[in-house]
This record gives structure tokens, C-alpha cells and sequence, in this order.
């Protein structure tokens, strides 16, 4: 941080939830209560007075989504970020301790405000709220909900939708949000970590660039920034050159410009969570056996053992990455939605704080053979 900067008195606690437009709120928060194992917990719409908007959220463990729909014709602020986004992330909102000292300090450091310190209250408790410009259309929220027990934020109602398949199947266990991957077109990875560093005090935890993540057609620089806790890690992303075009290029050209690519989420049983999510009809890249033959070998001469079945691993398509002190496990979804945008991760950390830079080569061959069934895979114009 520059010696001038102001350094944001108030602690990250965590992610308070993720706040999506899309254009059938209703039908998108279904996607995710039926293939990934959310309920229904709150809304807010015509029946509780909201008027121009609906939103219906959903909830696993700690994991809050937010899906946010216009009701009336001609909402231009929403129906732009459609037309040039599609279903998106436009929220990324924090927990914090102090909404004031952070907003105050992130504006004072150039931050442009979206909305200022500002209370919401209703019979349960009051939320104090202040929102702030990220990259691309993203915004980032703070919220200190401390005084709060309600069911999501002043203005929902409890919800009365129940998702008929959970009589039927097992929770998934998905904890958390471990980590939220955003994407930058050429050259714009730099000034947004600059951003965090500068407007929210946060730091560098990790980076890679072209040389380590690559394959013969496309690659790409990645950097994850984190606040002074780690609490809140945000890796990003830029494409590197390449023959052909990457999947961030690819992400920038269907989003029309950065934001969110996807959601990493925590689980402490990654079989148990896949296996899951798979009968639920949820779509995982999967990977070649070759793959497996080599993570035998590499695990054969390490010290870290795997307590988890390897076959089961591999029948699953989950991918293994270790170093000295531990490994993880990881998986990632095809895209949710028809643009090749947004998609998911799923997580399981053993005494590993990386992003599994030893997969990467396999994860980006993966989304490559999907880039060629879409036409994508084409050659690199920079």
C-alpha cells in the first residue's frame, strides 16, 4: 500500500453472501435448491411490498445466495447488465466489524462509492450497510449484521418453499465460501489487485503466471488477494498468450468484460459432496486416467498420504493437489448457465492453503475440450 493510503481500522470477518441478477429470480434460486442441495430461506417481492425487484435467497450452512430479478418493464439499470452480462454476480458482500471504518477508508483511498453507511431495520434488529465499486460492474457490499437476527435482511419474510427432493436425498455439506475467482481482460489483472491493496488494506497471498500454468494452446497469470486475516481470498485472473484463445478470454467475450468466473465451496467430505451433486444432476469436467496414473506416481514418491480412496477419487473425476505440509482435493462444474461464464468448485483442504496449481494443467485441458465442442477454441488474435 501506498505510505499515503488509509489503512481500514475494521476486520474482515468473511463472505456475508453473493448477490446475483439474473433474468427469472424464481427459477434460478430452483436451479440451485434441486441440483445443489440450497433451501429456500427468505423473499422479498410483490407479497412483502417490495414493488420493482424480487429476490429470493437460499442457504447452505454459511453460504448465502441472493438471486434478484426486476418485476416491471423497463428497469434500465437491470436490463442493461442482462443484455450485456447475462445471469452475473453483482454482489460480492463481505461481513465485516465496522461498515464505516472500511467504507470511509476504502473511498478515502479512491474507492467509488456506491452507496453510503446506511441502516436497515426492522422488529428483529437493524443491518448496517455500505456498498463500494469493484472490478468490471462488481460491487462489493459491507455488511455488520450484529445486531441482527433475522432470517436474511430487513424486508424478507421467512420462506415457505420446500425443495421436495430433500426428502429423498442427503445434504450435501457444503460449509462455506472458500474463495471467489474474478477475471480480467488483457493487462487488467495489475490494477485490480492494485484496488485491493490500495482502497481495502489487502495483501498478496499467491500468485502464478504463464510459465506455470499453461498448455500447448492457451494460459494464463493469476494472483489471489487477501485481507490481513485471510478471511476473504479473492484470485485473479488474466489471460496469458497463447495459440489459441483461453478460457478468460473466453469468459471476457461472453460476459462482456471482468467480473465473477466462479465459486469455490468448502466441504469437509468431498466424496460424500460429489457423489451428491452428481446424482442431483449436477454437470463436473471430468479428466483422463491418465491423470490418476501420474498422481499415483507423484504420490508414491511423496511423503503425503491421501486418506481418501484414490479409486473413488478417480471415479469421480476429483483432482489431487499436494505439497510439503498437505494436500486438497477440487472439482469444478461445467458452466451453470448457457454463456461459458460462471461456474462452481467444490473443496476439500488437508493442511493446504494453495489453489491447486499442480492441476491446473489438467483443469485447463479440461475446459479446453469443452471450448472446442462450443467453437471457442479458436485461434489467439493478440
Amino acid at each position: 500500500m501506498s505510505n499515503k493510503a488509509v489503512v481500514p481500522a475494521g476486520k474482515f470477518l468473511g463472505y456475508d453472501h453473493l448477490h446475483f441478477w439474473v433474468g427469472n429470480a424464481k427459477q434460478a434460486a430452483s436451479f440451485y435448491t434441486t441440483r445443489m442441495g440450497f433451501k429456500h430461506v427468505a423473499y422479498r417481492g410483490l407479497e412483502t411490498g417490495s414493488r420493482e425487484v424480487v429476490t429470493h435467497v437460499i442457504n447452505q450452512k454459511g453460504i448465502y445466495l441472493a438471486f434478484s430479478s426486476t418485476l416491471r418493464p423497463n428497469n434500465k439499470e437491470m436490463g442493461d447488465w442482462l443484455s450485456l452480462h447475462g445471469d452475473g454476480v453483482k454482489d460480492v458482500a463481505f461481513a465485516v466489524s465496522d461498515v464505516d471504518a472500511i467504507y470511509n477508508a476504502a473511498v478515502t483511498n479512491g474507492a467509488t462509492s456506491i452507496k453510503e453507511p446506511h441502516e436497515v431495520k426492522d422488529e428483529t434488529g437493524t443491518v448496517r450497510l455500505a456498498s463500494v465499486q469493484t472490478y468490471g460492474d462488481t460491487i462489493h457490499t459491507f455488511v455488520d449484521r450484529s445486531n441482527y437476527k433475522g432470517v436474511f435482511l430487513p424486508g424478507f419474510k421467512a420462506s415457505e418453499v420446500n425443495d421436495p427432493l430433500a426428502k429423498f436425498t442427503d445434504e450435501i455439506d457444503l460449509e462455506v465460501i472458500d474463495h471467489i475467482v474474478g477475471n480480467m481482460d488483457w493487462n487488467g489483472m495489475k490494477n485490480a489487485c492494485d484496488w485491493y491493496e490500495e482502497k481495502l488494506g489487502f495483501r498478496r497471498f499467491w500468485s502464478v503466471d504463464d510459465n506455470q500454468i499453461h498448455t500447448e494452446f492457451s494460459a494464463l497469470s493469476s494472483i489471489v488477494m487477501t485481507d490481513v486475516d485471510e478471511k476473504v481470498k479473492m484470485p485473479i485472473n488474466e489471460p496469458a498468450k497463447g495459440k489459441k484463445k483461453s478460457q478468460i478470454e473466453e469468459y471476457v467475450e461472453f460476459y462482456g468484460g471482468a467480473g465473477v468466473q466462479h465459486i469455490a465451496l468448502l466441504t469437509h467430505d468431498i466424496l460424500k459432496s460429489v457423489k451428491l451433486l452428481k446424482e442431483r444432476g449436477v454437470d463436473f469436467l471430468s479428466v483422463p486416467d491418465t491423470y490418476y496414473d501420474l498422481l499415483r506416481k507423484r504420490l508414491a514418491n511423496s511423503d503425503i498420504k491421501v486418506t481418501e480412496d484414490l479409486d473413488v477419487i478417480q471415479k469421480l473425476n476429483i483432482l489431487v493437489d499436494f505439497d510439503e505440509n498437505g494436500y486438497l482435493l477440487q472439482i469444478f462444474t461445467k458452466p451453470v448457465e448457457d454463456r461459458p461464464t460462471l461456474f462452481f468448485e467444490v473443496i476439500q483442504r488437508h493442511n493446504n492453503n494453495g489453489f491447486g496449481v499442480g492441476n491446473f494443467k489438467a483443469l485447463f485441458k479440461a475446459i479446453e475440450d469443452e471450448q472446442a465442442k462450443r467453437g471457442t477454441l479458436t485461434d489467439e488474435e493478440h
